[in-house]
């Protein structure tokens, strides 16, 4: 069975950093897709960064390029996510996700962690 468990969210004021880290356990089976997503009240939720294990390419939403970096631990099989210059705009609950891909679109996951909530402050 697949579990992901996130980890490292809190609250920061802007132009602080976090680091989330999500552990996998139980999957199988290679190459996947590992991501963080994130939902803030009353919007969709949104691809964040995500690696693809298969060649270890990268995907980054548009509003966190160039602040965050999704990093993989390959001996633990944990993903990182390394958020710098944090804005209040990303407040939002950041979840991980494990699944065959496509990379950057929900339908590509089929695992899912609790959760981890992140809170910016301005």
């Amino acid at each position: 069975q697949v579990q992901l468990q996130e980890s490292g969210g809190g609250s920061v004021q802007a132009g602080g950093s976090l680091r989330l880290s999500c552990a996998a356990s139980g999957y199988t089976w290679s190459p996947y897709c590992l991501a963080w997503f994130r939902q803030a009240p009353g919007k969709k939720r949104e691809a964040v960064a995500a690696i693809y294990t298969g060649g270890g390419s990268t995907y980054y939403g548009d509003s966190v390029k160039g602040r965050f970096t999704a990093s993989r631990d390959k001996g633990e099989n944990t993903l990182h996510l390394q958020m710098n210059s944090l804005k209040p705009e990303d407040t939002a609950m950041y979840y991980c996700a494990a699944g065959p891909g496509p990379i950057a679109t929900m339908k590509g996951y089929n695992y899912w962690g609790q959760g981890t909530q992140v809170t910016v402050s301005s």
